[in-house]
């Protein structure tokens, strides 16, 4: 069996992109999927706070367009706040949830590698009801 044949390249525009795994407060679009690799984006609204969720064997990385980008996670009192040019990772099965402090929208850029679901809502971890900050 001779090696297989390569796909064609393709650029996907903000209209190619399809509503993808919902969060509360958070609005995701996939660019595209794969058996191990997923990407798009999200955004999440000014005040928004996300449902508490982990992205099974998913290994997450996130580029910061604009905006800030708040991380709670389990096994982590405070939280972490990445902004415009900052990259983030979210290693496979972290519960966590996302928020933003900021008056403007903020965007990030998401790649995912693992397979799987991409997005499990859960319950959050004893005691983190409220967001942090």
């Amino acid at each position: 069996m001779g090696p297989e044949l390569p796909r064609p390249v393709r650029v996907l525009t903000p209209d190619d992109l399809v509503a993808a795994d919902p969060t509360t407060g958070m609005t995701r679009a996939r660019a595209f999927e794969l058996p191990l690799l997923w990407a798009g984006q999200v955004v999440t609204d000014p005040g928004a706070v996300s449902g508490w969720h982990h992205h099974e064997r998913n290994e997450s990385s996130l580029y910061v367009v604009r905006g800030v980008l708040r991380l709670e996670f389990d096994g982590h009192e405070g939280y972490l706040d990445a902004g415009p040019g900052d990259f983030v990772h979210v290693p496979a099965w972290t519960v966590h949830r996302e928020s933003n402090p900021s008056r403007e929208p903020s965007l990030a850029v998401i790649a995912r590698v693992g397979g799987g679901v991409p997005t499990v809502n859960v319950e959050g971890p004893p005691g983190r009801d409220e967001p942090i900050g």
